[in-house]
Formats: structure tokens, sequence, C-alpha cells
């Protein structure tokens, strides 16, 4: 009998003869502010929920009420996708706070956070990047490197679109030749203008660990449009395929 070693490549499919080794391609819908909503996108099979704590979004919800979102997930759900926090220059000690109040697992520090915060908030914390171009990515990467998560669960970076004034959310296209320079070397959360019609297009040309999307899946702004929701989490799975 032939040998056969396997060797995984973040989130493709390698084939040899009749073998097949899938990797997962993980799911982050972000932007939820109301109980309906994260309900719909953990039983559409979403791995991750995110909830904005950035006062000048649209998408913007207060800590109170993402506690009452997060107990009735785990009072509804036997497994609860995991609960992330997104802050833009919030100082470390009310992250850490927030994080506890709500009871959520992880902050995406999605603005101009420096690295010993990563290491002050470790291991709950990974850093969103915003790069205009190629070098701007390998510029942000050998900033940050150092200070990465190494829990296999959870991701490295998350790579949005760039924007001079607001910090996620425009629904813009991330640089994908960026992207995939990062995801070669680290678990990348590909985010920014993904969409039900074009996140297979997105994990063929990038391979991501993760994506994820706000805007893509939205009837409103913070607001989301259930069928859009599961539609974008099939078109993830049969990529997959």
């Amino acid at each position: 009998m032939q040998h056969r070693t396997w060797l995984p490549v973040n989130n493709w499919n390698l084939t040899s003869g009749d073998w097949q080794l899938t990797m997962k391609t993980r799911i982050k819908i972000c932007g939820l502010t109301n109980e309906e909503d994260a309900l719909v996108a953990a039983e559409a099979g979403a791995d991750f929920l995110g909830f904005v704590f950035y006062p000048k979004s649209p998408r913007y919800v207060k800590p109170e009420q993402v506690q009452k979102i997060v107990a009735s997930l785990h009072a509804r759900r036997t497994a609860c996708p995991t609960l992330v926090g997104v802050f833009v220059d919030e100082p470390v000690q009310r992250v850490r706070e927030t994080l506890d109040f709500c009871a959520l697992d992880l902050a995406q520090l999605h603005g101009s956070e420096p690295p010993v915060e990563l290491r002050l908030l470790a291991p709950r914390a990974y850093k969103a990047l915003r790069p205009q171009t190629r070098g701007d990515a390998e510029a942000f990467v050998a900033t940050y490197q150092a200070d990465l998560p190494d829990e296999p669960d959870m991701p490295q970076f998350l790579l949005d679109a760039y924007h001079p004034w607001v910090p996620g959310g425009t629904g813009k296209q991330a640089d994908w030749h960026a992207a995939i320079v990062i995801s070669r070397r680290f678990r990348v959360l590909l985010a920014g203008g993904l969409r039900p019609d074009n996140v297979a297009e997105a994990i063929a040309a990038v391979r991501p660990w993760g994506v994820d999307v706000s805007s893509g899946v939205e009837r409103e702004p913070g607001k989301k449009d259930h069928r859009k929701v599961r539609d974008f989490v099939r078109a993830v799975r049969n990529a997959e395929r």
C-alpha cells in the first residue's frame, strides 16, 4: 500500500488518488446588535459572533445589551460560538472589563493599538489590520508577530479594507493580494466586502483561515438579513468542498 503524508495548508483540499483532506474555514458574523440576529447566526453555523463596542459605528451596541444577548445564547443553545468584542483604541482595562461583564471570549483590536496591548490581553486578543498595500501588510506583520496568540482555535490577524476615516464595516473589498501574503504564514480572518455571492471566490483566491462578514449580510446597518446570513454560511461550506 502506498504511504501518503498529509501536510495541511490553511483551509484547502489536498487530493491524492481517492484520499482527501479538508480543513474547515471558520466563519465570523460581525456587527450583531440584537438577540434574534445572534441566534440566527449561531443556528446557521457561524463559528464566531462579533459585537462592536465602537460608539461611532452604526453597529455599536452597549455592553448591557450584549450581556443579555450572550445570556440568551447560552440559555438556548448547548454549544455557543466563540464570542468576540470589537474595540477601537480603548484602554486595556476597559477592554478587560467589557469582556468579563459581557462574558465574551476574545477581543478584536481594530484600531491603532500597539503590540504591548496584545501582550497585556493575551491570550484573549488578536489584531485587525487595514493595509493599503502589500508592503503595509508586511510591515504590520513584522510589528505584531512577536505578540500573536498561540491558541490554535483563534485567529492571529483579521485583515480588513483600508479606509482613511472609518475603521471597519465599510463594505469595501480588502486587498486580497496582501491577504494572500499574510495567510500563507498566519491564521487570518479575511474581512472587507464579503457577501454570499463572492465569498467562494475569496476563499479560492486567498485561502484564509476564516472569513468575516458584517455589512454583506445586512438589510440595513446593524440589522441582519437572515436569508443572507444562511446563504453566506452555505456558500462557505460549499466552497470547502
